[in-house]
């Protein structure tokens, strides 16, 4: 299995889970984590900049030159890039190089390391790619709205994908968190800081009270890394080999339409 954005957050827990299944990974991030580390023993790390076209395409060769096949892409890499913070002051903020670098990110790095995985899986008679979306791709925010331009095409390219390779035996899901509790929240100037600064509160009440009232989280609480990694280990197993083109929500109740 390869998945991407593994250093923290949702990538780190999916590379934790995949491991307790007994999975062989290959994990890639621009650099290592200690968290990481502590699991050298256990897997593959290929530092890479996904931003760097080329760099999708050396991860996959990476996994095969290493365990010898491909059975699992989860394209987890995503969120604001690097210099282009989230959230942002809306769309007359944002400029073409800024629309252009959450492309790159969010979606190309995806289109780029399944243009490469899909030919290894289909010559294996078949596997499992997992796409990380976001429930904002279905309910835009105003203050994130590349992002949830780029993670709408990402559910696009996932229905696509399924279509065209599904017959073959590729499945391909995703899997929309809604807010979760990882470092684009937790983190010194991360979302809760300012929504904390906004409120005049403090960054762990922002999270804890503020964040699921504002947004009317049924569940009342953030969404946990751990339950997006169980959704995904669900889709990429044999467990769900009658499901593709799928996008399982794990959002806490943030959306409300049918």
């Amino acid at each position: 299995a390869v998945v991407s954005g593994a250093s923290k957050g949702i990538g780190l827990a999916v590379v934790r889970t995949l491991l307790d299944e007994g999975a062989r990974v290959v994990a890639t991030s621009r650099r290592p984590t200690p968290e990481l580390d502590e699991l050298a023993g256990e897997l593959l790390h290929v530092p890479a900049d996904l931003m760097d076209p080329r760099a999708p395409a050396d991860v996959i060769a990476r996994a095969v030159e290493r365990f010898g096949r491909l059975d699992i892409l989860v394209n987890n890499a995503g969120g604001p890039a690097p210099g282009s913070p989230i959230p942002h002051d809306g769309f007359l903020s944002r400029s073409d190089a800024d629309w252009r670098a959450i492309f790159e990110f969010n979606l190309f790095s995806a289109v780029r390391a399944s243009r490469a995985a899909i030919p290894l899986l289909l010559e294996r008679g078949g596997g499992a790619i997992v796409n990380v979306t976001s429930a904002v791709g279905r309910q835009p925010q105003l203050f994130n709205l590349d992002y949830a331009a780029a993670k709408a095409a990402m559910s696009n390219l996932t229905k696509a994908l399924s279509e065209e390779f599904g017959a073959r035996g590729v499945r391909v899901n995703g899997v929309a968190p809604g807010a979760v509790r990882t470092a684009w929240w937790t983190e010194p100037g991360g979302v809760a800081d300012v929504f904390a600064a906004q409120a005049g509160t403090d960054r762990e009440s922002a999270m804890a009270t503020l964040a699921p009232e504002m947004m009317q989280l049924t569940t009342g609480r953030l969404v946990e890394p751990q339950e997006i990694a169980d959704a995904v280990a669900f889709l990429a197993s044999p467990r769900s080999a009658s499901t593709t083109g799928a996008e399982f929500v794990v959002d806490g109740g943030l959306l409300k339409a049918l």
